[in-house]
C-alpha cells in the first residue's frame, strides 16, 4: 500500500489529529513539542555554563548532608513534573556536585573531561535511541567506521568485523578473554560453548601485579578461576619480565596444566608502565598463547611521537581492549574490543534465533554476534563526533601535551626535597610520595595513605592513591590538555600542605 493511502479519510484521522487529542493516553510531553524545544535550549545553556565555570570552581567537595539526603531519599512521584521544572532541579540539585573530572586540576584515577563534541552527540544519539545490535541504519555503519578509526589510531590490524564498542574495558576484556578461552578449548579438542570447561586441564593465564582488576573479574566470570592467574614478576622498569614468564609457562606445562593467555599492559594503572610487546609476542607465538593487551587508557599514548616507540609490537597482539572514554574524552560509557581474528570473536558469541534472522545483514552479520549484548546503545555517534572534531592531529597534540606535562611533574617532584618519585614517567601517570622526614616507615606509609583524601577535601586539586609494591603512594594521572604547569605546582603545594595538616 502506498503511503498516500494512509491520508485522512472519514474513518482515519491525520497524525496531527492524534497529537492534539488524548484518546490514546499520549503523554503530555509528546503533545507539546514546543515545551521540549524550550527545555532543550535551557539545557544547552545550563550545560554550557557548567562547563565554562568548571575551572574556577572547587574541583570536588563533600556533598552537604541535606543535599545528599535529598537525592538519596527522593520519593517516587505520583504525578509527572514539567520538563522546565526538571531542568531547574538538575541545575540546582545535581550539577553543583560533580565528581570533579571535568576540571583541569583533577588528577585522580583515569577519568577524563568530556569532549564537547561528544557531549552534543550524546543528545542526538539519545533522540534516535536505536538498538545497535544490527540492521541497516546509521548507527550500525557508523560503529563499523569508528571501530576502524580507533584501530588505526593505535596501529592495530583491523579486519572488518574484528571489533565492537562496549561499555568499557571491563566488558571488552570479558569479550576478548572469552575468545581466547574458546580458541584454547578448540585447540585442545573441546567445544567450550557446548561442553563447558569440564574435561579440560585447568586453563592458565599470566598477568603482573599491576594488571587491572578487570582481568581477574573476567577470569572468574568465565569459569577460569583467579587461582589459575599467575602473577609474573616485573623488572625495575615495571614491565613484565619475559624470562620469568617463560619459566612460569614451562612449570605449568610440566604440571599438566594448559597455559593459554598472557595479559600485557599498554599503560598500567599504577605507574603507566608499558610492557615490551615484541619479546612477549615472540614467546606467545612460540607457545601458542593468546596475547591480550590491556590498553584501557594507555594505548592512545601511541599517538605521541615522543613515546610511540614504547608501543612497538602492540600490533602483534591477538586482542586489545581500550577506552575511548578515557584519554580521547568520549563521554562515558565507551570501551572498545579489538580482535585480530574475526572468526574467533564471532565463533565465541554468535547465536541467531529465528526471530532475529536478517537475510540482508551481509557477510559480517550483526554486532550482537560478536559480544554478550543484544540490545546495544548508540555509542558510535559520540566517538565519531569526538574524533572528527579533533582529528588525528588534534588528538595527537592533546595526548603529547599530557605526557609532556607528566614528565614535567616528575621533574618537579624530583626537585622537591619533601617528595619522592617512585617510578619512571612512561606515559601520563606520575607515581610519587611524601618523604615524611622524621617519621618512622609505618607512620610515613599511613601518612601517604591518608594524603589523597586530605587533598581532595581541600578542594583545590584532586589526586588519588594506590600501593606500589609495599609502598603507599599518590598517583597523578594527566588526561586533560587544559591542565597547565601552574596546576602541577598547585598539586604539589596542596600535597605538602595537607601533609602538614595531618602531621604538624
Amino acid at each position: 500500500m502506498a503511503p498516500a493511502d494512509f491520508r485522512a479519510t472519514d474513518d482515519l484521522r491525520t497524525t496531527e489529529d492524534l497529537r492534539t487529542t488524548d484518546d490514546f493516553g499520549a503523554p503530555d510531553d509528546l503533545s507539546a513539542p514546543d515545551d521540549f524545544r524550550a527545555a532543550a535550549r535551557t539545557t544547552a545553556d545550563l550545560v554550557s555554563d557548567y562547563l565554562a565555570e568548571l575551572p574556577g570552581r572547587p574541583v570536588w567537595q563533600p556533598m552537604d548532608e541535606t543535599a545528599r539526603r535529598a537525592l538519596l531519599d527522593a520519593p517516587l512521584p505520583d504525578d509527572g513534573r514539567p520538563l522546565a521544572e526538571l531542568i531547574d532541579a538538575i541545575g540546582r540539585d545535581v550539577l553543583p556536585y560533580p565528581m570533579g573530572n571535568g576540571n583541569p586540576r583533577f588528577f585522580g584515577w583515569v577519568n577524563s573531561a568530556p569532549a564537547p563534541a561528544g557531549v552534543l552527540a550524546t543528545l542526538a544519539a539519545s533522540a534516535m535511541n536505536p538498538s545497535s545490535a544490527g540492521g541497516d541504519h546509521a548507527d550500525v555503519h557508523l560503529e563499523r567506521a569508528v571501530v576502524r578509526w580507533i584501530a588505526e589510531l593505535v596501529g592495530f590490524p583491523h579486519p572488518a568485523g574484528g571489533g565492537l564498542l562496549t561499555s568499557g574495558t571491563s566488558m571488552a576484556t570479558i569479550v576478548c578473554l572469552a575468545a581466547a578461552r574458546n580458541r584454547a578449548a578448540r585447540l585442545a579438542g573441546r567445544d567450550v560453548r557446548e561442553d563447558g570447561l569440564a574435561g579440560l586441564p585447568p586453563l592458565v593465564g599470566y598477568v603482573t601485579g599491576e594488571t587491572h582488576s578487570c582481568v581477574r573479574k573476567a577470569a572468574e566470570l568465565l569459569g577460569l578461576g583467579s587461582r589459575q592467574l599467575r602473577t609474573v614478576a616485573t623488572g625495575p622498569d615495571g614491565r613484565l619480565d619475559t624470562a620469568e614468564l617463560r619459566a612460569a609457562v614451562e612449570r605449568d606445562r610440566a604440571a599438566g596444566l594448559l597455559p593459554f593467555l598472557v595479559v600485557a599492559s599498554a599503560g598500567t594503572v599504577g605507574t603507566g608502565a608499558v610492557d615490551a610487546f615484541g619479546p612477549i609476542a615472540d614467546l606467545c607465538e612460540e607457545q601458542r598463547l593468546w596475547l591480550h593487551v590491556d590498553g584501557a587508557y594507555g594505548a592512545f599514548g601511541r599517538l605521541d611521537p615522543a613515546i610511540a616507540h614504547r608501543y612497538a609490537g602492540l600490533e602483534r597482539a591477538d586482542s586489545l581492549a581500550l577506552d575511548p572514554h578515557k584519554w580521547l574524552g568520549v563521554p562515558v560509557d565507551c570501551g572498545c574490543a579489538l580482535v585480530r581474528d574475526t572468526e574467533e570473536l564471532r565463533g565465541t558469541f554468535s547465536l541467531v534465533p529465528s526471530y532475529l534472522r536478517d537475510e540482508s545483514a551481509g557477510a559480517l552479520g550483526w554486532f550482537s554476534e560478536y559480544g554478550t549484548e543484544q540490545t546495544r546503545p548508540f555509542r558510535a555517534l559520540k566517538v565519531w563526533a569526538t574524533i572528527a572534531h579533533r582529528g588525528r592531529a588534534g588528538l595527537s597534540r592533546d595526548i603529547a601535551r599530557c605526557t609532556a606535562l607528566a614528565r614535567r611533574l616528575g621533574e618537579l617532584v624530583e626537585a622537591d626535597e619533601e617528595l619522592e618519585l617512585l617510578a619512571e614517567v612512561q606515559t601520563s601517570i606520575v607515581a610519587f610520595r611524601h618523604r615524611a622526614p622524621g617519621l618512622d616507615p609505618a607512620t610515613r606509609d599511613a601518612l601517604n595513605r591518608d594524603l589523597p583524601a586530605a587533598v581532595q577535601r581541600r578542594g583545590r586539586v584532586f589526586v588519588t592513591g594506590a600501593r606500589l609494591g609495599s609502598d603507599e603512594m599518590l598517583r597523578a594521572c594527566l588526561l586533560n590538555a587544559a591542565t597547565t604547569e601552574d596546576d602541577l605546582r598547585l598539586l604539589l603545594t596542596e600535597v605538602k600542605a595537607a601533609a602538614r595538616d595531618l602531621h604538624p
